[in-house]
């Protein structure tokens, strides 16, 4: 991953543990102009293995977004966003947490395991396109990401 947009395809890991969510998040991203590989789990532990696993590869071999559920079985995604920042010696990918929850509590605590922004899960197709197309300009077009080590 460069310093500038990553080049394309963008690797995306998907957390999520709901086969109609997993859906509607792929194919809001077809709706973008982005090439969008998709990474899927749908189980915490397994995310948190994936996530070890990748960073032992290299930085040459990650991710450029994660969109990440808090409700996953196993273990949940504030746990996911422990082995993220456990797992890596330098900033790991932005990670989106995407749930459910509106709680107040949820909210606080993925700011503090240093989640990068805190979405709600669209109710819809339509709104879940928006969502995909708000994260392509906003997380693929526009933000600047730091250089991966060397």
């Amino acid at each position: 991953m460069s310093d500038a947009t990553p080049e394309e395809p963008i690797d995306l890991l998907l957390v999520e543990d709901n086969p109609g969510d997993v859906r509607l998040t792929e194919e809001a991203f077809k709706s973008t102009d982005s090439e969008i590989e998709f990474h899927t789990i749908s189980d915490g532990t397994e995310a948190a293995k994936y996530v070890h696993r990748l960073h032992s590869e290299g930085p040459e071999d990650g991710l450029d977004l994660v969109l990440l559920d808090l409700n996953l079985p196993r273990i949940d995604g504030f746990a996911v966003l422990e082995a993220l920042d456990e797992e890596f010696d330098y900033p790991p990918p932005p990670v989106l947490i995407l749930s459910s929850s509106e709680t107040e509590e949820d909210i606080v605590k993925s700011y503090e395991k240093n989640a990068n922004a805190y979405l709600t899960k669209p109710d819809g197709p339509m709104e879940f396109n928006s969502m995909a197309q708000a994260i392509e300009d906003f997380w693929i077009e526009t933000a600047r990401h730091p250089p991966a080590p060397t």
